[in-house]
């Protein structure tokens, strides 16, 4: 299997498994990743999801040798490249990157909503190097992530940036060892789930929406999504477990 799909608690581990092929994308992967993702977004009871690499390298982007071999078709229909770059979701996505993660890798990354890297992580948009252009989202959400001038080098000279360099920036959320990425993104996971799930979807939703809403508007949406909330079991329960001063039970309905 080019992905692998377990589940922790109430967590979905999606990984990526072509170690001998750096996890480079063809379109058995963009496929396997998508039918990760449908599973999770299907599950009631799968709350976050982690997005990682099996081996040393989170992922090399695009199969070139693939692509050579006439292999052209590395995207679905709905995900887009990956099976996930242009893929609507309403659950949140951990990049746990414990490698490089170059080129489409990085594109990969950026799709999810949340980046936590160990000091051997690199991203970049090397492209330009081989007369291709990062078409995969990376030109459109780089530099919503990092400075634009610094997007701007990254994609006109195609070197990398390193993990360090990466989190100074506000690309990665959570930086670490050497071998631990996996572990703190499971952790960033479970401290997300403390919350409760309905709210977090609702709360990513108004985020995202924010990015291309005037102020008035945004705060309209989240008004409209704190409404929709209102209907819900958990809405009541979290008053009611404040004054009961115990901690709430989630049902995410």
């Amino acid at each position: 299997m080019v992905i692998n799909y377990e589940t922790k608690g109430r967590i979905a581990l999606i990984t990526l498994n072509r170690p001998e092929a750096r996890n480079a994308v063809n379109h058995e992967v963009a496929a396997g990743i998508e039918e990760a993702i449908d599973q999770f977004e299907e599950d009631n009871d799968l709350w976050t999801g982690i997005l990682c690499g099996n081996g040393p390298v989170f992922s090399a982007g695009a199969d070139l040798k693939a692509i050579s071999a006439g292999e052209l078709n590395l995207a679905t229909k709905r995900g887009g490249f990956g099976g996930i770059v242009a893929r609507e979701r309403t659950k949140p996505l951990i990049a746990a990157v414990d490698g490089p993660a170059l080129a489409g890798g990085t594109e990969l990354a950026l799709a999810c909503d949340l980046i936590v890297a160990s000091t051997v992580a690199r991203f970049g948009l090397p492209e330009v190097k081989r007369s291709l252009i990062a078409s995969a989202g990376g030109l459109v959400r780089l530099p919503r992530v990092i400075p634009k001038n610094i997007a701007m080098q990254m994609a006109l000279t195609g070197e990398p940036i390193s993990a360090e360099q990466a989190h100074l920036f506000g690309m990665v959320n959570v930086l670490t060892k050497e071998g631990e990425a996996l572990d703190k993104a499971i952790l960033l996971a479970e401290q997300i789930n403390k919350n409760a799930p309905l709210a977090v979807r609702a709360t990513r939703r108004s985020l995202i929406e924010s990015l291309v809403l005037s102020d008035y508007d945004g705060m309209k949406f989240a008004i409209e999504e704190t409404a929709t909330l209102a209907s819900t079991e958990d809405y009541k329960e979290g008053p009611l477990a404040f004054i009961e001063k115990r901690d709430p039970i989630w049902k995410g309905k």
